[in-house]
């Protein structure tokens, strides 16, 4: 059943990248990989909040804990993506954006997470949910 449950909130989360990027595509033209950013600064931050708060949210089951953070966040967020827009950057003699994108990045992704991170700390009522 968890596989089936990580597999389902996957569909869901790549289908979500995919539309997001495509929204991105209609307004931003310029060389820096904004969608892709967006997406993993975003995944960042969800999945750091979602590893302090799911945990506390007791009726939920665990198989659906691990289906939203493997498989929706894990599907949402694309390390190979930003890999291959960094090597086509790159390989377009683009150093300055690769350098940029590879930087904002790395420091971005940890601070969301953090962020997300130090969030989902906080103590909330659990009666609420």
């Amino acid at each position: 059943m968890n596989f089936l449950l990580v597999g389902i909130a996957g569909m869901v989360g790549a289908v979500l990248r995919y539309g997001l990027g495509v929204y991105f595509d209609h307004w931003w033209f310029y060389h820096f990989p904004l969608a892709t950013f967006m997406i993993n600064m975003a995944g960042s931050f969800i999945l750091g909040w979602l590893t302090n708060f799911l945990p506390k949210v007791k009726w939920l089951h665990p198989h659906i804990k691990t289906a939203l953070g493997t498989g929706l966040i894990g599907s949402f967020t694309t390390f190979s993506t930003f890999s291959v827009e960094t090597v086509h950057l790159i390989s377009a003699a683009r150093w300055g954006v690769a350098i940029l994108y590879v930087l904002l990045s790395l420091w971005g992704g940890l601070l969301f997470s953090w962020l997300g991170y130090q969030l989902g700390k906080v103590e909330v009522k659990m009666n609420d949910f």
